[in-house]
Parts: structure tokens; sequence; C-alpha cells
């Protein structure tokens, strides 16, 4: 496949106001990821990652998918047996077939900010890509990567038992990127997994004492967000098929609990009963501390259990679910508002037929003086692509405010993903300057750039507050 520059200066930008919008006001605004799983430990080691195929295709489900829907052989995606070299050239020979996927243009965007690449990457192009490509990576450190995006901050995704070593360490750096970590509780909710007990006695020897009964639990929770709290932690994360808001006792958590440790079968309800408890108990937490909390909610996991078997959690199997969102929302969230607990909460929904469920439910619980406390997050996972943006910016639009939006994240593997935060940011300037040209709203550059000034940067700045 030849060059033929379709990555350019006015890439998605369909007018001349789009351009303006644009390259005036937020091509050069710095990024704020405040939902990540970039590697702590990588930016904390400091060595270079060297080679494209670890950067790209290490971790990534969304190339892994592409592959096999490419006819790819599993030993060439995942498999110990292939060399790095023979995967990149598997994944060149799938990016031609990636066309009107966003791994097409998200994979055009990378070669060119990265590495000042203008090839359509395939078997032709293959060979010549590779080699320059890791002739730049070999001398850059994932911090240096960070910084050349502009990345101001990133909130890795940590669980509670996790020793946040390399935090410390990166903090004692003089990096340009500030690396905090995100509370992610899953672990502690889901009792009915296998690996629940062995996590609780994980939990009992970080935290230095004995997890019999839900009392000790809590205070043990209780310690672990302590101590994220010391180092820089504002956000937490859960990912879950729904919310979990039964009607519960602490006496009935307990019973449940103490007979889940006695390696006693329970129900799914007690599970549930469990789970609402805990979930419950951890968003008091975080208002106490004054964190914002994220719901990524309605993903079906681990569908293909013969792959998993084979490669293990996050193996690519995933989709979207039809779960029922609604109820469990309001219950929970009307719960902790009767009891001035609700935190600042940002919702993100998988299933694109929700967007209108989640974007009212979150105009429910507004509050004096905290201008945009309830947000619908943007386009996740397999929505965080241009019709999925559009869609989501245009339900926003219609059903809340979209001027106190907090924009974009990456929920990415792999330091080089960031231009993900260009993608939307020349998509949202894009849907903008239509309204202009249809004359739906004013023609009006300077209101229309803080606008989107306040979308892309000013207003995650202003609700994370990470400099406090």
């Amino acid at each position: 496949m030849n060059s033929i520059h379709f990555i350019n200066d006015n890439f998605l930008l369909q007018s001349e106001i789009a351009e303006t919008l644009y390259h005036s006001y937020a091509k050069n605004l710095p990024i704020i990821d405040y939902h990540n799983h970039l590697s702590a430990k990588q930016i904390a080691e400091g060595l270079p990652i060297q080679n494209i195929t670890k950067a790209w295709l290490n971790g990534d489900h969304y190339k892994w998918r592409a592959m096999r829907a490419n006819g790819i052989d599993e030993m060439y995606i995942t498999g110990s047996e292939t060399s790095e070299k023979e995967k990149f050239f598997k994944w060149a020979e799938t990016v031609p077939y990636t066309l009107r996927n966003p791994l097409f243009h998200w994979t055009h965007l990378e070669l060119k900010r990265y590495f000042n690449i203008d090839d359509m990457l395939s078997p032709n192009t293959a060979e010549a890509i590779y080699k320059k490509a890791n002739t730049i990576l070999k001398d850059k450190t994932p911090a240096q990567l960070l910084e050349q995006m502009k990345v101001e901050v990133i909130c890795t995704t940590d669980g509670p038992i996790d020793s946040l070593e390399h935090h410390k360490t990166i903090a004692k750096q003089n990096i340009f990127t500030k690396v905090l970590p995100t509370f992610r509780p899953d672990a502690l909710i889901l009792i009915e997994k296998e690996s629940f007990s062995n996590y609780i006695e994980k939990l009992a020897k970080c935290v230095g004492f004995k997890i019999s009964n839900v009392s000790e639990l809590f205070n043990a929770i209780q310690s672990r967000v302590d101590y994220f709290n010391d180092l820089g932690c504002r956000l937490s994360d859960y990912g879950l098929e729904q919310i979990y808001a039964f009607d519960f006792t602490e006496d009935e958590a307990n019973s449940i609990f103490k007979k889940r440790l006695n390696d006693k079968a329970i129900s799914k309800d007690e599970s549930n009963v469990f789970a609402s408890c805990i979930l419950y108990k951890l968003c008091k937490m975080y208002h106490e501390k004054g964190w914002v909390q994220q719901f990524h909610l309605g993903a079906l996991r681990n569908n293909n259990s013969k792959l998993m078997e084979t490669i293990g959690l996050d193996a690519g199997v995933d989709s979207i679910g039809d779960f029922s969102q609604a109820e469990s929302m309001s219950k929970l969230f009307n719960k902790l508002t009767l009891n001035n607990a609700l935190s600042k909460t940002i919702t993100y929904n998988l299933n694109p037929s929700q967007n209108e469920v989640f974007a009212t439910m979150m105009g429910n619980y507004s509050e004096v003086g905290i201008p945009g406390k309830m947000q619908w997050g943007s386009g996740w996972w397999f929505l965080d692509q241009r019709d999925g943006m559009e869609k989501q910016l245009n339900t926003l639009s219609n059903m809340g405010l979209l001027s106190r939006f907090v924009g974009m994240l990456t929920d990415s593997r792999s330091f080089l993903s960031f231009p993900r935060h260009e993608y939307f940011r020349r998509i949202l300037c894009n849907l903008l300057a239509e309204d202009v040209n249809q004359g739906l709203v004013p023609n009006d550059i300077e209101f229309l750039g803080k606008m989107v000034q306040d979308i892309c940067y000013n207003n995650a700045k202003a609700y994370f507050k990470f400099s406090n």
C-alpha cells in the first residue's frame, strides 16, 4: 500500500470552522488521562520499551480480536513460541482489513505522532516501519513518550493490596507527568469468585491483622483507602456487570462473609447482598475522602472459556452485555444522597442502547455549587470510536450539559495510545462546527473555543483537583 498521507492536519475536520476550533483551541492543550491501565512499574524503571510489538501488541485485546477475526493463528497473537517481529508482521497483515474499524485510524495516528510515519501499515511496509519505530523507541522511556504527548496526569488502575511502590518511586523522579493510583476494589466485592478467600488472606497480610468478620474487613478496606489517599489517589473505579443495590444488613453480610471464608457454598442472592453492603461502605469512604468514583458497567466477560483458560483473564473475549442498569443505579445513588454521602460520580455504559438511560440517570443527583458533579462518561471500550463518541456527545447534549463534560480518557495499556485524545478532540470540534454550519448554534468562535477547551482539559482539571 502506498503512502497517501491521509492523517493530515485536517483529518476528521470537515469545515473551516472545525479547523479553527481544533487548531486554535484544542490541539495544544495538555492531556489529563484519568483512567488507564498503564504500568507504573515501567514508568518507575525508566527503561525504553525498545520494540513496537511490546508497545503495541502486549496486552492489547483490541488488536488481538482483530487478528483473530482475520484468521491469524493464536501463536502469532499471544503465543510464546513466536518472535516479536513475527507478531508485528501478522498485525501488519491484519491492518489493511481493519479499514472502517477504529483500529485503522488509531494505528496510523500513532505511527504519525510518535514516529512521523505516513505510510499505511501493510505487509509491504512492515519491514521499514518496524525498523524505524524500533530505532526511535530504543531511546524513549515511557515517561518521555508521555511528555511527548503533553500528558500532564495519568491515573493507573490498582488493586487494594497493591504496595504502590512504583508510584512512590515515580513521585521522587523529576518527570513531566504526574502518575497517580486509582483504587479498584472489584476483588473485595465479588465474593462468589473462586479467588475471593485467597484475596482476603492477602489483604490481611497487607494490613497486618486478621480478617474474620465484616467489621474487620471494613477496617482493612479503610486502612487501604487511607494508604492510597496519602499517595495521591483521588479516584476509585469499578468494573462490574451492574451496580449492586440489594437490601442488606451488616449482620447478613457478616454471616455470608463467614460462610464463604469457611468454604461453604453461597447463593446468588447472598453474593448480591454481600456485594451491595461492601459497595455501599466503599462509596461512603470515598465521599469522606472527597474522591471521584467511577463505574464501568455492562461488560459480559470471558465468553470464550477455552481461550481464557489458555491465555488467562483479559484475553480479549469480552463483549457488550444486556444487563438491567437503571433501577440499581437509582437505588444506590438515592440511598447515598439521603445519607449525604454521594461522591462526584462518573458512569460508563458499554451497551449503546442504554445511552439515554445513563445520561438521564446522572441528571437526577446534581448538587448546588458542584457543576457537573454527576458525569456520564465518554464512549468506553467498544464505544470509543467515532460513531460511539458522536452518539455519546449528542445524547449528553440532549439530556444534560455537554459544556460541563470532563472529556476523554484512553482506558489503555499502551504508552502509544494518547493520540486517542486527539481523535476525540477532532471529533468534538467537527461536531460543534457542523452545528454552526447548519445554523443551530451561534457562529461565535471565541465562545465555542472556550467550550472546546473546557471539555478537553479545563473541566477535568477543576473536577478532579489533582493538585490538592
